[in-house]
């Protein structure tokens, strides 16, 4: 499922902080078999004798649980849990507005024909909601090794928080901004929260929406008719350790002054890409946050980053003039909010800030980094 498979997080809000129904409708996502299949492929060794968690995850849509529960043996797992809310009837796979919030245990097939049978699969009532801030969900995640799901991406924050105030392995889903987040930047730059796998960026992951969704842009119909929405960049955010992690990026390009200007409010140059990084350059340099699909934390060290208020800036600038691409003059102080190129003359298509005759461009949050060094 996605930003929230419908499952635990549930549909609680009305007795806790999701909001209301339009916001847990907004998180009504469900992540595709194909896309799993990708990311969790390369994880396998780390799921022999685990307990597996779907927290946010309700079986009759989730393809985790369809994932976890078809290669339960193939896996080694010990045990399949996942909490959802479901009907006032015990059929697991019934269509009816889910009223009751219940969890599911598997074990494994027991009848020999390696199909996770309903009658194999323990359903339990929950008393309360399900919602995965709830203390039987908590008692359920005390006893889980790994995490896997989507969680809703409105609660994305408090969701991480959960999992490593209890210090649980996980495998879920985000958007990419998130690494910019005063509460999820410490754990990336503290080597805790790294990227998964697979492709990152728009359009690259499609997830399922229910047919009475809201129609807006990023979306589209099967041949089946069912409806698809991409949300910007989501990527898979993990503890788990994996091979691409410890790739060497490959470098080829040499620093000149011209192709890597300085930052004029952090110490850095400016990195468009991270496969222009200089190779023979041994101080601090701005890469897009997407160079984190690309860390390898025994090549890189991350310093910091460059976006406030998580980077110390080392100048503040007054209030400047900003000019947009269409000429719109205002009087704002965001050239604050992030790393700041100085430059001759104001582009002409972008939107450029003027502090007393000089012009300045702002650039989205930038992750500094630097070389390691390896000595003999």
């Amino acid at each position: 499922m996605a930003s929230g498979e419908r499952g635990s997080t549930g549909m609680a809000s009305k007795r806790q902080s999701l909001g209301d129904a339009k916001l847990a409708k907004l998180d009504d996502f469900y992540t595709q078999l194909s896309d799993i299949e990708k990311e969790l492929r390369h994880y396998k060794k780390h799921f022999k004798g685990k307990v597996v968690y779907l927290n946010c995850d309700d079986p009759r849509e989730s393809q985790f649980f369809h994932y976890f529960s078809y290669n339960f043996e193939k896996l080694g797992l010990k045990k399949l849990i996942a909490t959802c809310y479901k009907s006032q009837n015990m059929d697991v796979f019934s269509e009816v507005d889910s009223e009751r919030a219940v969890y599911l245990e598997y074990t494994g097939d027991k009848d020999g024909d390696r199909v996770p049978g309903r009658d194999e699969i323990e359903v339990k009532c929950l008393n309360a909601d399900g919602d995965f801030r709830s203390r039987e969900s908590i008692t359920l995640l005390k006893e889980a090794d790994i995490v896997v799901t989507n969680p809703p991406f409105s609660l994305f924050r408090e969701y991480v928080a959960q999992l490593m105030k209890y210090d649980k392995k996980f495998l879920i889903i985000g958007n990419m901004n998130a690494v910019t987040y005063k509460e999820i930047w410490p754990y990336i730059q503290q080597n805790r929260i790294w990227l998964g796998v697979t492709r990152i960026g728009t359009g690259q992951m499609w997830f399922r929406i229910k047919d009475d969704a809201p129609v807006k842009k990023g979306q589209r119909v099967d041949e089946n008719g069912n409806r698809y929405q991409t949300i910007g960049n989501s990527a898979w955010f993990t503890n788990l350790d994996h091979s691409k992690r410890h790739e060497e990026l490959t470098l080829y390009r040499t620093h000149t002054p011209d192709a890597y200007p300085s930052y004029d409010n952090y110490n850095g140059i400016e990195v468009g890409k991270a496969v222009d990084i200089p190779v023979d350059w041994d101080e601090v340099m701005g890469v897009p946050i997407t160079f984190l699909g690309k860390y390898n934390p025994d090549q890189f060290e991350i310093v910091g980053i460059a976006k406030a208020p998580l980077g110390e800036p080392s100048k503040v600038y007054p209030k400047q003039t900003q000019v947009s691409a269409t000429g719109v003059r205002s009087t704002v102080t965001k050239l604050n909010d992030g790393p700041a190129l100085k430059v001759e003359a104001p582009p002409i298509d972008k939107t450029y800030y003027e502090i007393d005759g000089e012009y300045y461009v702002q650039l989205y949050a930038r992750i500094l980094i630097r070389h390691k060094r390896v000595t003999a």
